[in-house]
């Protein structure tokens, strides 16, 4: 699916045999673009606020703290959006 909002940026801290650490940052309006995660993941916030997740059954909003974290298994499906004023930034932490 096309889309024409700005694209997040991922930046790769740690990528070996076992994990694989990334900060994303998210402009307002920014997305990841449509994504399947194939590893079991931790998310980090470093904001508070809300993300818009596209998903197969639809829009649904997630309210995320910073450093409140929280744990998802592979397979999700998604695309993730920020619809906040300011930038939004989590790490998220992939387990191989």
């Amino acid at each position: 699916m096309f889309t024409d909002r700005p694209q997040a940026q991922s930046s790769v801290q740690i990528d070996n045999a076992r994990v694989r650490v990334t900060e994303w940052r998210f402009a307002p309006g920014a997305e990841t673009g449509w994504h399947v995660h194939d590893c079991d993941y931790l998310v980090v916030p470093q904001s508070t606020g809300k993300l818009d997740l596209e998903t197969l059954d639809g829009h649904t909003f997630s309210t995320l703290e910073s450093g409140v974290s929280y744990y998802r298994e592979r397979g999700v499906e998604h695309n993730v959006i920020n619809p906040n004023d300011e930038e939004f930034v989590f790490v998220e932490i992939e387990l191989k």
